[in-house]
């Protein structure tokens, strides 16, 4: 009998059994990215509580949360500690009948609090991050502690095959409770085809072509690729090309490019910056063409939306990112860490006709609503904690 069902034993409190918690590093990440799931669990019946820092994305949220210090970009082990005891300070009062957790500290540090009070536990590990780009000590660490963290989980979910092959061949998961999700999956009917109020003929006889890269700044996004793609055919096209950026700065991490930086490449005329939006659709729309030059990936979101609103996607052809797009026919794959990789799937997709590049997007759409559709997802989860329960 685990820890949680004795002391409500003793206690004569009966365990919740249609509670759901849900633990990831910020509110913003619950209210972009698991805001359909909450409101899946709970037209399902289930109690949903859902705990991060707060940021202010709180309050958008349409189920109780509870506030919960978290140094996300630190690695103070007297911080982390304090962590954990706050999570096994949150789930012993929760008593939830199962915990599911998003990101690395809460998978990490949650799931092994979840573990000592015997409640199941999904994980969702939705992408590597800068540690396991990067490699060494910290990364070593970090494998460690994701193997004694997983090793009792309920289930582990990947975004993509090559994240879960990897954790294999690194024994971080021994187990056989692991699946794959496509990413959090995209709403198809927030995010939709709109038409260009300035809808544009063929390149060959007008532009410009409009492209945004629509990402945390980040290096690991490929932000200097994308500049320096920019440069180059700002030199060769002129204004028949235009390069957007927008998503969020200032971020805790160690691939953070600097405001100055930004500002930097903004003088230098090659790119627009438009900085962060709460909702992207109207950003996607006005545009041609998504561009996500990223190192590595989970699954996307920014590139599901764009296909999902009919555009043409170019990525790079590295885990989590290669899923999204069907080379030629959704969009174009180019090398990692590749400017003129990158360059050149540009002009590709610059040589297309405009009614190409439509053709291209509905395509995308269609593969959106065949494999992508966040419905999949929260069934999948709710699949399972029907089992659970």
């Amino acid at each position: 009998m685990s820890w949680v069902a004795r002391m409500a034993t003793k206690l004569h409190i009966a365990l919740s059994d249609t509670k759901v918690l849900i633990a990831v590093n910020t509110a913003w990440n619950l209210a972009n990215f698991r805001m359909g799931l909450i409101s899946s669990l709970q037209r399902a019946g289930y109690e949903t509580v859902a705990a991060a820092p707060e940021d202010g994305y709180e309050e958008l949220l349409p189920c109780r949360f509870v506030n919960l210090s978290m140094d996300n970009g630190g690695t103070n082990p007297l911080r982390d500690i304090s962590l954990i005891l706050g999570f096994l300070r949150l789930i012993r009062r929760e008593l939830p009948s199962v915990f599911l957790a998003y990101t690395v500290k809460p998978n990490i540090y949650g799931s092994i609090a979840a573990r000592l009070l015997g409640v199941p536990v999904i994980n969702n590990v939705a992408g590597l991050g800068a540690v396991f780009i990067r490699g060494g000590m910290l990364a070593w660490v970090v494998r460690l502690m994701y193997r004694a963290a997983l090793a009792k989980s309920a289930m582990v979910f990947f975004q993509n095959p090559d994240d879960l092959a990897l954790f294999r061949q690194l024994r971080v998961v021994t187990h056989d409770r692991v699946g794959l999700l496509p990413g959090s999956g995209v709403d198809l009917n927030r995010f939709v085809p709109i038409a260009s109020p300035d809808s544009k003929p063929p390149i060959a006889t007008n532009g410009p072509i409009v492209f945004l890269m629509l990402a945390r700044l980040l290096w690991d996004k490929g932000l200097a690729e994308y500049v320096a793609a920019a440069q180059m055919l700002r030199d060769e096209f002129g204004e028949a090309v235009e390069f957007r950026l927008a998503g969020q700065g200032d971020i805790k991490n160690p691939s953070a490019v600097s405001t100055a930086q930004v500002t930097e490449w903004v003088n230098a005329g090659n790119v627009r910056y438009f900085g962060f939006a709460d909702d992207v659709r109207p950003l996607i729309a006005e545009v041609d063409v998504v561009v996500l030059p990223s190192y590595r990936e989970g699954t996307p979101k920014t590139l599901l939306e764009a296909a999902a609103m009919a555009k043409p996607l170019i990525t790079t052809n590295v885990p989590g990112c290669r899923e999204v797009v069907i080379h030629g026919e959704t969009g174009f794959l180019c090398e990692a860490t590749s400017s003129e990789s990158l360059a050149a799937a540009m002009r590709e997709i610059m040589s297309l006709t405009q009614q190409q590049r439509a053709d291209m997007g509905s395509r995308g759409r269609a593969f959106m609503e065949a494999k992508f559709d966040q419905q999949i997802v929260h069934g999948r989860y709710l699949d399972l904690i029907r089992t659970i329960v």
